[in-house]
């Protein structure tokens, strides 16, 4: 029997799985020993780095082999736990060392393809998941990459707090992919994205160094601010293993109704009014039309459709109150918060914008509505395939918007189907819809024509789920070259070797 080659295989020179692979496509007779060879030193170099437990290979990675949809799928390499900044860091120099692709995850929620890892080791940060500190009288907590956004939630609200980033997924998305795409949801209008609510972070350079951002003060103009250069980069200039975050006080009461309206203009006008009635407190302001409506109540059979009759445009309406002026019932046992909404939409009833509205009378009503509006995802998947945008427009302009992106969408395929749903008190339209057939080209095709309206109306193609790798051929149509060119500069000066999420953001 024939020996096999001798080879150390801790030299670069002599373990590039770049050069391999590279040799492998152009056709060469790769050695099916030596792959493997490499296969499993590289897996013995990850154990040895964050434990022999914390390495998946082979059928122990199908968790972390797929979108949460389903629909995309690859096969990394390994899949890496590590457990300390320390350890993403070492990782990161092995990636340098051998040529190897990394791809973080955190909750593997991503909308755009963030996460697609085939021939890549993939670092999950679900075990980096410690709330370090929550500091009441700062108003701040200090939390890792890891930690589960609704974890979160509940170990501040012990302290009369919120963090103020909620969304559908926040049972399962965490705090590290969240900064990373940052993230948006139903909670914007008030507070602000990902990025507006992170005081500090502590990153993992591409090339393997622990950058400490975590100081968590409202100024520091010490240069430039590499916190949020990191923020929305969807972890490819560097890997956010732990931050700083605001918190805000928890409302003493909420007002919250579904509201039909003759357009979506009148909405907007609408929420015009709320806001200045109540002093800018209203929290969510969220857009449901009929086709949305009707797909949740197949979706859910037993469900209550939010008004006896059926409207085009629903609105989802909530405000909340801090101060005891606007949360304490009166002697009528009226809660101030609540009569300031039911005025205004009497005063929109009577002026012809307001059709109907249902104000909730107790938390279980509450809930309900939120449970319409949070189930989106789920809708989506009654028929597939389907196609989904996520973009953004100035709120007065998303009618024309919506207008427009019916008229293209149908004459490309005049069987679409519909199932829209907006942030509309931020300009967010997650454009989503099942076409007639499941034509690839005809999606793209429409995919595409929504973005060129968007991109007319002074819009972004991207709002608030990230570019990943679905969106790049939108980012070279769309983005303006020369920032194009600017961010590619940075991504070769901090991943000199693109060794940090290839292939995403950066067409």
């Amino acid at each position: 029997m024939p020996s096999r080659p001798k080879i150390d295989l801790h030299r670069p020179e002599a373990n590039c799985w770049c050069a391999l692979r590279k040799d492998h496509l152009r056709g060469g007779a790769v050695d099916r020993t030596l792959q493997r060879m490499i296969r499993l030193d590289l897996h013995d170099r990850l154990k040895h780095i964050a434990g022999p437990a914390n390495v998946a290979t082979g059928a122990d990675m199908a968790r972390w082999s797929q979108d949460w949809s389903g629909e995309d799928r690859w096969t990394p390499l390994a899949v890496v736990r590590p457990d300390t900044a320390d350890q993403v860091a070492a990782i990161l120099r092995l990636a340098n060392e051998l040529r190897i692709p990394i791809v973080p995850v955190s909750g593997n929620t991503s909308m755009a393809g963030g996460t697609f890892a085939d021939g890549a080791v993939m670092l999950s940060l679900d075990r980096m998941n410690r709330i370090r500190d929550i500091r009441p009288e700062a108003r701040v907590a200090v939390a890792e990459a890891g930690v589960i956004l609704a974890d979160l939630h509940d170990a501040v609200e012990a302290h009369g707090l919120i963090f103020p980033l909620f969304f559908g997924a926040r049972g399962s998305a965490m705090l590290g992919g969240a900064l990373s795409t940052n993230a948006g949801g139903s909670n914007v209008l008030r507070y602000g994205n990902a990025r507006a609510l992170c005081l500090g972070i502590e990153v993992v350079t591409p090339t393997g160094e622990v950058m400490n951002l975590m100081g968590g003060l409202h100024k520091d103009n010490s240069g430039y601010d590499l916190r949020d250069l990191m923020i929305g980069a969807e972890g490819t200039l560097g890997v956010i293993t732990a931050a700083v975050v605001k918190l805000f006080p928890r409302a003493r009461a909420y007002a919250t109704a579904m509201v039909a309206t003759r357009s979506v203009n009148d909405a907007v006008a609408l929420l015009n009014d709320l806001q200045a009635e109540t002093g800018g407190a209203v929290e969510a302001f969220e857009y449901m039309p009929g086709a949305y409506i009707d797909a949740h109540l197949t979706r859910y059979p037993t469900a209550r459709p939010p008004f006896e009759d059926r409207y085009e445009v629903n609105v989802l309406v909530e405000v909340g109150a801090v101060a005891d002026r606007d949360a304490v019932a009166g002697p009528d046992g009226i809660v101030p918060i609540a009569a300031h909404l039911e005025n205004v939409l009497t005063r929109a009833f009577e002026a012809g914008r307001v059709l109907d509205a249902v104000v909730a009378q107790n938390d279980a009503q509450r809930a309900e509505m939120w449970a319409r509006r949070e189930a989106a995802a789920e809708l989506a998947l009654l028929r597939l395939p389907f196609v989904d945008n996520d973009v953004a427009v100035r709120p007065d302009l998303m009618q024309a918007l919506l207008e427009q992106i019916d008229q293209r969408a149908k004459a490309l395929d005049p069987g679409i189907a519909f199932l829209n749903v907006a942030h509309l008190g931020d300009g967010n339209l997650h454009f989503a819809g099942w076409p007639s057939s499941p034509d690839p080209a005809l999606m793209r095709s429409i995919s595409q024509a929504v973005e060129e309206e968007v991109v007319a109306l002074g819009g972004s193609f991207s709002a608030e789920h990230g570019v990943g790798r679905l969106k790049t051929p939108a980012m070279a149509a769309h983005k303006d070259p020369v920032a194009l060119a600017v961010m590619g500069r940075i991504k070769a000066a901090l991943d000199p070797n693109g060794v940090l999420n290839p292939g995403k953001v950066i067409p």
